[in-house]
């Protein structure tokens, strides 16, 4: 059953509810929306311990898009902080978050915003913060939206798709696949998802002291069969927060499994 509660510029953000027990909310990442992605596997993995709110993001399935952020401004990550804002407060003013991918960096980025937030599971925020793979061009975000602006929302996802390494034969037989045509219609929120990780993907170094503000622990987790450079990141972060852990798991890629996911995130949050 879908609800829905308001962002603070007005937009609407669609979510779901389940289980009973701490409140914990799913943070997707790119591309991702209740109807499409991770969330639903752990959901259903996750919510015989805990209330689990589900909830699209700004522009993908029943949310709205909202006001188009400024130009050369932080204004879309300061509305996607918001929109999760919104939902902690419908959640009943605090709980757990799990992020994935562009998910946990949100996550994190709410954190540093000092949302009521009781603890984090960060699984693989895509960075790139040494020299084991080469930055992502620093305009992604620009050339996603204007290729969905222009009505080439299959080339935007094409181009999403071959930096997150996917090879081109690979990427041209997604695109006759049904997953394929989910895809498309969130097209235009990618510039969303490259306004919160290009800063972090330029082989440099996480900022001195960037999360020094985050007060809540910290689970940054990776695969084992993740790339060097995403392991590197996802250890960097722990380091970086004041309480952080790092954990790998055994098996898993970016692609993560609930079955692995789901008990971890769960002990953490229990502890």
């Amino acid at each position: 059953m879908t609800t829905t509660t308001t962002s603070a510029d007005g937009t609407t953000i669609a979510y779901d509810v389940s289980g009973t027990g701490p409140a914990l909310i799913i943070v997707d990442g790119a591309m991702c929306y209740r109807e499409m992605g991770p969330s639903k596997d752990l959901a259903a993995a996750l919510s015989d311990r805990f209330t689990v709110y589900r909830y699209d993001r700004r522009g993908r399935g029943e949310s709205t898009m909202g006001k188009e952020p400024t130009p050369g401004t932080n204004e879309a990550v300061e509305q996607e902080v918001a929109d999760l804002a919104a939902v902690i407060e419908a959640a009943g003013g605090h709980g757990h978050l799990l992020g994935q991918s562009s998910g946990a960096a949100l996550a994190l980025e709410a954190a540093r915003e000092g949302l009521p937030i009781d603890s984090i599971v960060a699984y693989e925020a895509p960075f790139i913060l040494d020299d084991t793979r080469e930055p992502n061009d620093a305009d992604l975000g620009e050339r996603t939206a204007k290729l969905a602006k222009s009505g080439k929302r299959a080339a935007a996802v094409e181009l999403f798709l071959r930096t997150v390494g996917m090879p081109w034969p690979a990427v041209k037989v997604m695109r006759l696949t049904p997953a394929f045509k989910k895809l498309t219609p969130v097209a235009h929120t990618l510039a969303y998802d490259f306004s919160i990780v290009l800063p972090f993907q330029q082989g440099m170094p996480l900022p001195g002291g960037y999360y020094k503000n985050v007060k809540v622990p910290v689970l940054s987790a990776a695969g084992s069969k993740s790339p060097t450079y995403m392991t590197n990141a996802q250890q960097a972060i722990a380091k970086a927060v004041p309480d952080g852990r790092y954990v790998v798991l055994d098996g898993q890629n970016h692609m993560v499994k609930a079955s692995a996911l789901a008990p971890v995130a769960a002990e953490f949050f229990t502890a």
